[in-house]
């Protein structure tokens, strides 16, 4: 959401979807229930806990900074707004009001994130109990109450964008904070910003071509709200969110052509239109319409198809581009602004949640994993000042860095995506636990009024395996189900209690261990991890980016002046568990890492590999 959200995207990478599996139908439809139940649940933020590790230590720093925001800087542009006393300072960057937007992004959106904030503090409630965390998301939404004013929006450039934040913010406030007040102020957060809607789920076009004051005012995403709307309703919000969500459906130029197979991505603002194919999920939910899971799966495949990176994430400066035009390979000379880091990551975690748990094709979790070791894992913390990491870099000359506005919309998405790696880990149905993440985490549930838990340990994929112990207060019988990659190798194995599974994992499915657990039980997957080359697109066949396992290896410091293939499939680690690779070439060694391990230094993802 910033101004270089104008132009537009492409990228390429293969992987098919599977066939859909058949969804189950709810039974005696009432009240607020959807109309279809996926086949896979999640699990609760506090079954799921993070161990040490990479995940868990962003998810801490990321917690302690947002508990740490100052509340009435936070409510500040909204209770200037409303008239009301407005103590504490200005926040500035995108969040603060300013007496004239000069193009500077200073003053662009006031007030955006403060519901992303809401949320993400929610969820860390939730994953932890932490009652100081649930006690500010209280006093927010307390403070927020009174300071919801129709005028805030007028004149404002992206009603849609920021009320669709308030929206998960309070339901969100509601659903893990138990926040009893929080539904009544989204009521009267919606009557406020209702009459600045638009009439429906308006395209980036058909902004552009309505009056508007100058171009930042066609840059709203009414097209996202349909998620949040319905999520609000099967919440207990009530039935005017249901209508509302059904309004902004966009059928007639995104949903409709992506149901009928058509790739209509390239152009449009890569984010908001991943984000939306989330909405479009929620309405395969509520309303039970094969076409809004037609509308995103195609919708994904094509991202994954012909606009993804190396690394899983998409979007130079920040749009979708034409596949067959060789854009993706020219967009590593011409810019840095390569994948809009923590929006991207929570959209591409968000649809990839919502397909695996209708499909239990663990592809879905294959392209998740991607994305979070090649993307998230590597951003760099938020600054005090509201400089947040933004964008991934996948210039021929890459560099971390920060976004020279401060409190982006990434400063909003960032406590979201890192609370939700706990439920992006585990799923479970009916009949098991299905093991998605291979990240150190334990999963604790009650089945048949025993306690199980599942605790894994795990240094992957800097070492290619994991261990899963099980807890149980007595033999329980159950399935454990584990993603096998599609990229695993022939040598993966599996082990229970040290015996070898006969019949062997099958990549790009979930293996099925069935048995009766008992306590102390332990399951170790071994993984057969190659290395692969990656082209960066079509068009530019020998511009290509290592990748070993799931793991995205990036070039430092003097590159060789000739690289071969052979040479590149060669690279190894410089020990065991390392995060330091060396390539040998006739030229020289080729230092490598993969993206979380570098901090300031320089690197390349893509090198020209001779044969």
């Amino acid at each position: 959401m910033t101004s270089s959200r104008r132009t537009f995207l492409k990228t390429g990478t293969a992987v098919a979807l599977a066939t859909l599996a058949k969804s189950r139908k709810s039974v005696g439809l009432a009240g607020n229930e959807p109309a279809i139940s996926p086949r896979l649940s999640q699990f609760g933020y506090g079954d799921v806990q993070l161990l040490d590790g990479p995940l868990r230590q962003q998810f801490d720093t990321n917690h302690a900074f947002y508990l740490a925001l100052d509340e009435d800087s936070l409510l500040k542009p909204y209770r200037q707004r409303a008239g009301l006393a407005a103590p504490g300072e200005d926040m500035g960057g995108w969040y603060s009001w300013a007496a004239e937007f000069k193009g500077d992004d200073n003053g662009f959106v006031p007030g955006h994130a403060f519901g992303q904030y809401l949320s993400g503090l929610s969820r860390a409630y939730a994953a932890t109990g932490d009652r100081p965390t649930q006690q500010k998301v209280q006093r927010l939404v307390r403070g927020f109450a009174p300071a919801i004013s129709s005028h805030f929006w007028d004149d404002y450039r992206l009603p849609a964008y920021t009320y669709d934040k308030i929206s998960i913010g309070m339901i969100d406030a509601h659903e893990f904070a138990g926040d009893a007040q929080a539904l009544k102020v989204l009521d009267a957060a919606l009557d406020s910003v209702l009459p600045h809607l638009p009439p429906r789920g308006l395209s980036r076009a058909e902004q552009y071509a309505r009056p508007h004051k100058d171009e930042s005012f066609c840059w709203d995403e009414p097209y996202t709200l349909p998620e949040n709307l319905f999520l609000a309703w099967q919440r207990g919000a009530g039935g005017r969110y249901r209508d509302l969500a059904i309004r902004f459906l966009a059928d007639d130029w995104y949903f409709n052509p992506l149901a009928a197979g058509q790739n209509v991505l390239p152009g449009k603002h890569a984010y908001s239109h991943v984000n939306a194919m989330s909405s479009a999920m929620q309405a395969y939910f509520v309303l039970g319409s094969e076409k809004y899971l037609r509308a995103a799966q195609n919708g994904f495949d094509f991202l994954r198809n012909t606009q993804s990176f190396a690394t899983g994430g998409w979007g130079p400066d920040e749009d979708f581009r034409e596949p067959g035009s060789g854009e993706m390979g020219e967009s590593l000379t011409r810019t840095h602004s390569s994948f809009e880091t923590p929006c991207g990551s929570y959209g591409h975690f968000k649809i990839t949640r919502y397909l695996l748990r209708v499909t239990r094709d663990s592809r879905y979790g294959d392209s998740m994993e991607k994305v979070l070791y090649n993307t998230i894992l590597g951003a760099k913390s938020i600054r005090k000042d509201g400089h947040g990491f933004y964008y991934s870099d996948y210039n021929n000359d890459g560099f971390k860095s920060y976004h020279p506005n401060k409190w982006t919309c990434c400063t909003g998405t960032f406590p979201q995506i890192t609370a939700d790696y706990g439920i992006s880990a585990y799923f479970h149905d009916g009949d098991g636990v299905y093991v998605n993440l291979y990240v150190p985490s334990q999963v604790t549930w009650m089945r048949a009024s025993k306690r199980i838990e599942l605790k894994q340990l795990t240094n992957y994929p800097h070492q290619p395996a994991s261990q899963v112990e099980i807890s149980a207060a007595s033999p329980s019988a159950f399935p454990v189900y584990l993603r096998i990659p599609a990229w695993a190798g022939p040598k993966t194995a599996v082990t229970v209690n040290g015996k070898r599974v006969t019949g062997g994992p099958e990549p790009g499915k979930f293996m099925r261990l069935d048995r009766t657990w008992k306590n102390g039980d332990r399951i170790e997957i071994e993984f057969d991890m190659p290395t692969v080359l990656e082209a960066v697109d079509p068009q530019h066949p020998n511009l290509l980016a290592p990748v070993h396992g799931p793991l995205a290896l990036f070039s430092e410091g003097e590159i060789p002046p000739r690289i071969t293939k052979q040479e590149m499939l060669a690279v190894k680690q410089v020990s065991t568990g390392a995060t330091d690779w060396q390539a040998k070439t006739a030229s020289g060694v080729l230092a490598l890492r993969p993206f979380a391990s570098i901090q300031d230094e320089h690197y390349r993802l893509y090198l020209k590999l001779g044969s």
